[in-house]
């Protein structure tokens, strides 16, 4: 219980619909009177909360701040006994403002719009708004005087050393900050210089839950004066974690801390978490996807279920003349493991067909890749009319290595409307999975130790078109996450002749990618929303080193 001595704040760490103004609105209403419930003095929630994050184009729409001015007073109705800070979009004679309103006995009594406007990587904010003025918001709730600021002002140190000036205690940040692999531990690199270099403590409420591409994790906390975590809320769960700040000194109450995980946890839980949201907030009722007896689909096959349970997937393995009895059985031992509906669709008829009827055009021509691809779009096509039929989500199964050289085909194994895996590297799945297998073994431990294969002519081995996956990642991690030039991958100890051959792959099939079904970010630079080259390019990198 708070005493006289105690200020007691809620950060609100939900997972808000984008667009869903109304259901929005009663879910702040809902969480502020828990909040009473529990004796807070204030409730604080994340960056553009009534809107969700990000609303993209949704913001040049007229009929979008309509709505929210007719919400705005049912939230501000709330506001007895508790006083409330919230995050919506806000369109004013001079522009739309990123904007966070403190309400106080039913009124708005102070505004502050967002200072620092991020415009990098998967942040458009330039294009929707215009940047507040450099000055400080300070509320005061019983002697506390409290500066508020909006994720990016945080991450330079002009606002907060406004702040600092104009007398505040402490500082509110209100986020949506997607997840990284290391982005985490970057919000608590730049919470600690900000205390360092003001001695301010910080309460950081960040927003959890799947957006279509991305991922918010929450991780919500408080950091002291002096850089130190006194209070946090666990990462992909949504939670109100009710903190306190002694009023005597301003210096927060520490309380236990969840347990820290480990990256491999941290990338699975991102991946289910961006699954289970993308499928129930467009309301999707079964999933189904294409299980071949490869990793990269027993993999997805075991984020579905983890996220929405094996009731409403469907897995299908469709062999041809090229699979091999060892997938058959090992699909059919995974999906009864994880009590899937599983169906068996050959494509051999399909594929004879596709030959018969394509003899002659390609009378006299040898096989290649085109064989190959006609089976892929086989399965593509069975998939597609399964999800049609039984309007159910077809997940792609490919992963960012496939992706990134093109190792994968148009209309056949790429056809999907989500693919989990589309930021994970060959190597990063075979992490998750062992991950995921000392949680409860669900992935046949042959399916992990096998050799990859496409199994779309007689004894293909990914390794026989391919560079070996560990150098194959470790240059594509460097050519794509960290822009290395050529020369740069060659001093690192690259083959040059591979490294030309890797690149060259990842610039021809930009336009593969752009084709692609959406997936989820978990790396700086993930393509899609991150990652945005050119199809159409005279620029070619591959060509710059001797």
């Amino acid at each position: 219980m708070p005493t006289s001595t105690n200020l007691r704040i809620t950060l609100a760490q939900l997972d808000f619909i984008v667009g869903d103004i109304e259901g929005n609105a009663e879910r702040i209403i809902a969480a502020t009177q828990e909040a009473r419930d529990n004796n807070s003095d204030l409730i604080v929630f994340p960056e553009l909360a009534l809107t969700g994050y990000p609303a993209e184009d949704l913001l040049f729409r007229q009929d979008l701040y309509q709505r929210i001015d007719s919400v705005l007073p049912r939230i501000c109705a709330q506001a007895t006994g508790i006083d409330i800070i919230i995050g919506y979009p806000a369109q004013t004679s001079t522009g739309r403002y990123n904007r966070a309103s403190f309400i106080h006995q039913g009124k708005i009594t102070l505004n502050y719009d967002k200072q620092e406007l991020p415009n990098y990587g998967v942040f458009d904010e330039v294009r929707y708004f215009v940047a507040g003025a450099k000055n400080s918001a300070i509320i005061e709730i019983k002697g506390i005087r409290i500066a508020l600021l909006i994720c990016e002002d945080l991450w330079i140190p002009e606002p907060i050393a406004f702040a600092k000036a104009a007398g505040a205690q402490c500082v509110i940040s209100l986020n949506a900050s997607p997840f990284t692999r290391n982005k985490a531990a970057k919000r608590l690199q730049i919470l600690t210089q900000r205390t360092s270099e003001t001695h301010l403590p910080i309460l950081y409420v960040n927003c959890v839950g799947g957006q279509d591409e991305l991922v918010f994790d929450g991780g919500s906390m408080v950091v002291d004066q002096h850089g130190t975590v006194c209070q946090q809320a666990d990462f992909f769960i949504e939670t109100l974690l009710h903190c306190e700040l002694n009023l005597l000194n301003c210096t927060p109450v520490p309380t236990n801390l969840p347990k820290p995980h480990v990256e491999s946890a941290r990338i699975y839980q991102a991946l289910m978490l961006g699954l289970r949201d993308y499928i129930e907030k467009n309301q999707f009722p079964q999933v189904v996807l294409g299980l071949s007896g490869g990793i990269d689909s027993a993999l997805t096959l075991a984020l579905a279920v983890d996220a929405i349970g094996s009731k409403r997937i469907t897995a299908i393995m469709m062999p041809s003349r090229y699979t091999s009895d060892a997938s058959l059985e090992l699909a059919k031992q995974q999906a009864d493991t994880l009590k899937v509906d599983y169906k068996v669709l050959s494509i051999e008829t399909l594929f004879n067909e596709f030959l018969v009827t394509l003899e002659p055009l390609f009378h006299g021509l040898p096989l290649d890749t085109t064989e190959e691809n006609i089976q892929a779009r086989c399965r593509g096509t069975l998939l597609m009319a399964f999800s049609n039929k039984k309007n159910a989500l077809v997940l792609a199964t490919g992963n960012k290595s496939e992706m990134a050289v093109g190792y994968c085909t148009l209309y056949g194994d790429m056809v999907g409307g989500f693919c989990v895996l589309k930021d994970i590297l060959k190597t990063q799945v075979y992490q998750l999975a062992h991950y995921r297998n000392q949680l409860s073994p669900v992935i046949p431990e042959a399916v992990i130790t096998r050799a990859p294969s496409a199994e779309l002519a007689f004894n293909q081995l990914d390794q026989n078109t391919l560079p070996p996956y560990e150098i194959l990642d470790a240059i594509l991690s460097g050519y794509i996450e960290e822009d290395k030039s050529l020369a740069e991958l060659q001093q690192t100890g690259f083959d040059i002749a591979t490294v030309r051959r890797v690149t060259m792959l990842v610039d021809r099939n930009e336009y593969k990618r752009r084709q692609a079904a959406i997936g989820i970010c978990i790396t700086e630079c993930a393509f899609g929303k991150d990652r945005r080259y050119p199809i159409t390019s005279a620029f070619k990198p591959f060509t710059q080193v001797n």
